[in-house]
């Protein structure tokens, strides 16, 4: 585990700046376990009518940092940085932020989740299976798989989300945003646009969120730092520093970090692990998780054979840890576990090192190679800025 950095759920990750959101705006019932956040706690947050939160995906305290001047309007008001959860991925991260939860009570585990409940493995977000038709309309899903509340139904102030127009209205978005008033946007521009008018609009004590998702989704393709990736991070940058001129007077704490940060991933350093027949059929299915974090399920007879093939031959590029050791290490949050996350986590992770990526593809699935990735323990994936400022 040499250079890796484990999530901190003490009071300085993403999980602990909710549970000072969520005291600040009054949760009910209170959410589980966690500390508030070391830096920004509910005190200093409740003094100020409005507190406006804005997950930028894929923003990493690393880039940032090493960037500033490209971006100045969010750096210059960083005051620290948070841990994400683990895995380092916006189905567990956005997740947190969207419940108030750590992955040990929202059992929120990755992109590819196996969920016991309807016997198939989804990509959670979009509530789709991987190669075979679905056996539930996506619609009825959230109510067999989640048994977490959004956090906005806890608050006992109004809340408004704010959401891409591709997804405010997504199964997933729509369980997650229950008690609020969800409002889709099309632009950066047009979301701090709608932010800065509710903000200068009169009425009670308010809870603003607000999701960007557009840099990850061109750092995966493109790479962290490409020349794609940083010229959107550059416009969102410069519409935030509009709207902060615009909201001045509101008496508002304005709060921005994100769920993860990137790494990227050379092609000669990616696993497919579908190229090692001996090693896929001691699985009970398909890989679940993440490029940089993998579930493997294998059946009891064959484990002692399956950890001695992996870590004799791909030991170089990831450990393979016994999943319920993470659960019981609070790799996964602190506190009493969801009796879902078991089934969640597989028998085994795979956690890969340095810049090592697996995948395990399936005959007739589309292949496709993704430059930046994120879900592992590296500083690049787990570490966000922490960026807020009272106007």
């Amino acid at each position: 585990m040499n250079g890796q950095i484990l999530p901190d759920y003490s009071g300085g990750g993403i999980v602990n700046l909710m549970q000072s959101i969520g005291v600040a705006c009054g949760a009910t019932p209170a959410l589980p376990v966690h500390a508030q956040c070391r830096a920004l706690p509910a005190a200093q947050l409740a003094e100020a009518r409005s507190i406006v939160l804005v997950v930028i995906d894929g923003l990493g305290a690393e880039l940032l940092r090493s960037s500033a001047a490209e971006f100045p309007n969010l750096a210059r008001h960083v005051v620290g940085e948070l841990s994400s959860v683990f895995p380092s991925t916006t189905a567990s991260a956005v997740g947190a932020f969207m419940s108030g939860l750590a992955p040990q009570q929202s059992a929120l585990t990755g992109w590819r989740m196996h969920l016991e409940e309807i016997g198939q493995t989804l990509a959670i977000l979009p509530l789709a299976p991987r190669c075979e038709p679905p056996k539930f309309p996506a619609a009825e899903l959230p109510q067999r798989l989640f048994d977490h509340p959004s956090f906005f139904s806890r608050l006992s102030r109004p809340s408004v989300v704010f959401s891409p127009r591709a997804i405010a209205g997504s199964p997933f978005n729509a369980w997650h945003t229950q008690g609020a008033e969800n409002l889709a946007y099309a632009t950066p521009w047009a979301m701090f646009a709608g932010l800065a008018e509710r903000l200068r609009a009169p009425g009670p004590r308010r809870y603003f969120y607000a999701y960007w998702g557009d840099y990850d989704t061109v750092a995966h393709r493109s790479g962290r730092s490409s020349e794609a990736a940083r010229r959107i991070l550059a416009d969102f940058d410069a519409a935030f520093g509009a709207f902060l001129a615009a909201v001045q007077g509101s008496d508002a704490w304005i709060v921005a970090s994100a769920d993860h940060g990137f790494i990227d991933a050379p092609r000669e350093h990616l696993i497919a692990l579908d190229e090692h027949p001996d090693i896929v059929g001691l699985l009970e299915r398909p890989l679940c998780g993440e490029r940089r974090v993998a579930y493997a399920y294998v059946a009891e007879p064959n484990r002692a054979v399956f950890a001695q093939l992996l870590r004799e031959r791909f030991g170089h590029a990831l450990d393979l840890l016994p999943s319920q050791e993470l659960v019981a290490a609070g790799w996964y949050g602190q506190g009493e576990a969801n009796p879902r996350l078991h089934a969640r986590i597989g028998d085994f992770v795979l956690v890969m090192k340095d810049d090592w990526t697996i995948v395990d593809w399936l005959p007739g699935e589309k292949r496709f190679d993704m430059i930046g990735v994120h879900g592992g323990l590296s500083a690049a994936e787990m570490r966000v800025p922490l960026i807020a400022l009272r106007v």
